[in-house]
């Protein structure tokens, strides 16, 4: 028991040392049912929290195996309350269970009278049960499927859902070779796998491990019709683009549901976007999900599901759902939501591992810490608070920084990325680079993005609409000068824009360019955890390393 390298605590934190050489198992024996709150250099921290824990039930985990975990790997002596109550967590998942039932339809089945009665009393829950059957049995709405599980894993008792799924509209899907030789990677058919056995969940790898394939193999084992919500039109166009290469679908099999076209397929790919737009107040969604007897349901970024798409999804349980991200870190908190409306995690595969297989390219982060000027620092200090952020992110003296990297990596495919477009604008102008945000026409980025895919553009300027699902295979640099405050999302997401392997097996370069003493500095700690638990460590470099002293000011 000594010598390992955990320390557990009785307030449910995990101390893990980073430098011990039982740490890299630890961390992965941790991850299924512990949550990471701070990643610095030598010692991590996890929270054990119910819904992770939960997740880790959901997924086949029980608590003897996470007990065990934490009683091997530790240093010291477990508190033995913290074990009590990680067993009688665990014990209250399942505890509910939502069942089809060939005489009543739906219905919610305990294993204990009293929980039973505990949430029937419960006053949001109440509405959504019909009779009682029996003493440990009541009828279910079928449409409050989904409220029901959201409510009943706010109250603390999550329902394990056993009902089932219908099969939708039967529709011949399968993989294919013939364009080009490929085979799914073994983590791919184990993501793929493990998503079908639980019938719907969600599937977390990193940015340019092959998320798309995941989506493709589990549209081969459904062979049904498919319905995948994805970020914005560009991402849809690559589905469409990958689909017709990997699998046996063809062009006229394939619609686009988006801003340009209104196309329903037997495979349809929709943006998030439209889903969520309202005419005469009524969701457009609502006309593409009831225009087929859907058979799969695919959510893209996941972690990205507007509010209203979680509310449609309440209406769909009956439906496989399968999300994909790069980490299910949601800064509004809504991990519940995604647990209860699309389902647990289902499997996970840690960065580093993915990369150590060659699979995704290596990285090396760098963020270099600039100083402002006299003038920008008295602007900063004397400015409203809610404009601090915009100021001293988009601080003039970024950008013979930007310069310098540019020049250090001089013909490299690469991204120099913000959230602010007028700094944006100019900085396209200072590098004579073309400029992608929100207005450009899906067109017009298609046209820059084929171009910088062919090395006839070596830089863009992108905005945070090339945060996601953009498939740019040989960028190796990133520059990142602003983000959205502290988002680690954005962060691991702009960091996948490098990963996909490189066709001389190079390393991708990683640069946040970071005004010190502000809130840039402070944003830019918050969105490195999440990075930081995946294993890439972030070297800091000044500025003035990077340009040579700076020139006395003028005036």
């Amino acid at each position: 028991m000594s010598g390992g390298p955990l320390i557990v605590q009785s307030d449910k934190t995990v101390l893990l040392e980073i430098d011990h050489e039982q740490a890299a198992d630890a961390r992965q024996a941790l991850a299924p049912f512990a949550e990471l709150e701070r990643a610095p250099e030598h010692v991590h921290t996890y929270r054990i929290t119910p819904l992770a824990l939960w997740n880790a039930r959901a997924a086949g985990h029980d608590a003897e195996q996470v007990v065990d975990v934490l009683v091997s790997y530790s240093r010291f002596p477990v508190p033995q309350p913290l074990l009590v109550d990680i067993a009688e967590t665990m014990a209250r998942y399942g505890r509910l269970q939502l069942v089809k039932s060939p005489v009543h339809g739906l219905t919610l089945v305990s294993l204990d009278s009293a929980v039973l009665a505990e949430v029937k009393r419960h006053k949001k829950i109440a509405p959504m049960l019909g009779a009682d059957i029996d003493a440990d049995t009541v009828i279910v709405h079928p449409s409050e499927r989904g409220r029901l599980k959201q409510e009943l894993l706010k109250v603390g008792w999550p329902a394990e859902d056993l009902a089932g799924y219908v099969d939708g509209e039967a529709h011949e899907i399968a993989l294919s070779t013939e364009e080009e030789q490929w085979e799914l990677r073994d983590y791919q058919q184990m993501a793929a796998d493990s998503f079908w056995a639980g019938g719907s969940g969600v599937v977390v790898l990193p940015c340019g491990a092959g998320k798309t394939m995941v989506g493709a193999a589990a549209m081969a084992k459904a062979k049904a019709t498919t319905l995948i919500l994805v970020t914005n039109t560009v991402a849809g166009r690559q589905w469409k683009r990958e689909l017709l290469a990997r699998t046996t679908l063809t062009e006229d099999e394939i619609g686009e549901y988006s801003g340009e076209r209104k196309e329903i397929r037997p495979v349809t790919i929709a943006t998030y976007q439209v889903v969520t737009r309202k005419t005469k107040g009524v969701h457009r969604a609502l006309e593409l999900f009831d225009s087929r007897d859907w058979g799969l349901m695919i959510y893209d970024e996941v972690h990205l599901l507007p509010a209203p798409v979680f509310r449609m999804t309440a209406d769909l349980q009956s439906r496989r759902r399968l999300g994909l991200t790069a980490t299910l870190v949601r800064e509004d908190g809504r991990e519940g939501d995604v647990f209860s409306l699309i389902g647990p995690k289902r499997y996970d595969a840690p960065w580093k591992d993915i990369e150590a297989q060659g699979w995704i390219a290596p990285a090396d982060c760098i963020e270099v810490r600039v100083t402002l000027t006299e003038n920008e620092r008295m602007l900063y200090a004397t400015a409203e608070a809610e404009d601090k952020y915009k100021l001293c992110s988009t601080a003039r003296t970024k950008i013979p920084v930007v310069r310098k990297i540019l020049d250090r990596h001089a013909g490299a495919p690469t991204l120099v990325i913000g959230a602010y477009l007028d700094q944006l604008e100019e900085l396209g102008a200072e590098l004579d680079a073309p400029v992608i945000q929100g207005s450009t026409s899906n067109k017009e980025r298609e046209k820059l993005f084929d171009a910088f895919r062919a090395g006839e553009i070596s830089t863009l300027v992108v905005s945070k609409v090339a945060n996601f699902s953009i498939d740019l295979p040989e960028a190796s640099v990133a520059v990142q000068v602003s983000g959205t405050f502290g988002s680690r999302q954005e962060e691991a997401q702009r960091l996948g824009r490098l990963l996909r392997p490189k066709h001389d097996g190079g390393q991708a370069h990683f640069y946040s360019v970071v005004a010190r003493d502000t809130l840039d500095a402070e944003y830019a700690a918050h969105r490195q955890r999440f990075l930081a638990e995946q294993g890439y460590a972030y070297r800091i470099v000044d500025a003035d390393d990077l340009l040579g002293p700076p020139l006395p000011e003028v005036g």
